[in-house]
């Protein structure tokens, strides 16, 4: 993709989860009824073998590589792509080392890391434990209720295609840095929800559809998420977004595990709403604490480190303005 495309296209990628949450928390009762629990897994399953297919079909590693485009738009992106890299170091090698050491010694890329794992503990906490939450505190069953059920989801898609208007807005209007741009969404994707779900813990017993509306919010700001750190690994490095995504996505993922676990842990008496309230404080804590590392230590730019082989150029020329502008696009 080009570098002014990123954010968009990015997130409508990542909105692609969110369609497959909704459609099953829609159908899976619907399913369970007619064809028994199991054909929930099966489809899910079978469904996830479809796009394989399709993947290896369609998908390609790089513009030069694709069969499903034509010459004109292959050149555009590619040299949208070199112009990128041509501001910050020479063009790659065919055949560069992974520098691991760099990764992990990385501010931005460690700030990247304790911003995805503060995502992963939250949204996880939510989509396995709000249920649970509504039933036993405020005694709505919202399992019951597919719309109810997917609603939360349904406005993260929606929310998702209006930060991306909002994000094309400000770029046009202001011009507003890459950095900026993923920390401003990065920050309204966990903060907001930070506020949000402190809130929610304190929503009265039988105010069951502000419990709901807020539940709603917190889980449709997240999408926001999209358009900060989820893209974030391409800016550092385009030579190895795939390994830094592998990585924080594997710290990240202990998270997803270790904050429902928690929360088993923490509340013994479902109905209990002080224990709730500790789980929500713990998960604010952790958007407070991720996105605030991503703020003071987070970058937009590519990253020395992208091309080990390389030796920074330009350092001592001006820039020029069409270069420059590239550089920042989102």
């Amino acid at each position: 993709m080009k570098p002014r495309e990123r954010s968009s296209l990015g997130t409508y990628v990542y909105m692609g989860a969110q369609c497959g949450t909704i459609v099953m928390l829609s159908t899976s009762g619907i399913l369970a009824a007619f064809a028994g629990w199991p054909s929930i897994f099966y489809i899910s399953g079978g469904l996830g073998m479809v796009w394989v297919v399709g993947y290896c079909l369609r998908g390609a590693n790089s513009p030069a590589v694709s069969k499903n485009m034509s010459i004109e738009e292959k050149e555009l992106i590619e040299m949208a792509q070199t112009s990128e890299v041509a501001t910050k170091l020479e063009p790659p090698k065919e055949s560069i080392p992974t520098p691991w050491k760099r990764f992990f010694t990385s501010p931005a890329f460690l700030a990247l890391i304790a911003t995805h794992c503060a995502a992963n503990w939250g949204y996880w906490t939510l989509l396995t434990q709000i249920p649970s939450y509504m039933k036993n505190v405020l005694g709505k069953d919202i399992t019951a209720n597919a719309l109810l059920s997917s609603l939360p989801y349904i406005m993260m898609v929606v929310f998702g295609f209006f930060f991306v208007r909002l994000s094309k807005l400000l770029q046009k209007q202001t011009s507003i840095s890459r950095s900026l741009s993923r920390k401003l969404f990065n920050t309204i994707g966990q903060f907001i929800p930070m506020l949000l779900l402190v809130a929610l813990g304190y929503v009265p017993q039988g105010r069951d559809t502000l419990a709901v509306v807020l539940l709603s919010l917190t889980v449709g700001t997240n999408a926001a998420i999209d358009l900060g750190f989820i893209i974030n690994h391409i800016d550092l490095s385009p030579n190895f977004a795939g390994v830094l995504m592998g990585i924080s996505n594997g710290f990240a993922t202990l998270m997803s595990i270790c904050g429902p676990l928690l929360v088993g842990i923490i509340v013994k008496n479902q109905r209990d709403v002080i224990q709730w309230r500790i789980v929500f404080f713990i998960a604010a804590g952790f958007y407070l604490v991720g996105n605030g590392l991503f703020l003071i230590f987070g970058r937009g730019d590519i990253q020395e480190w992208n091309d080990p082989t390389a030796k920074t150029c330009h350092s001592s020329l001006p820039q020029p303005e069409s270069e420059r502008k590239m550089a920042e696009d989102f």
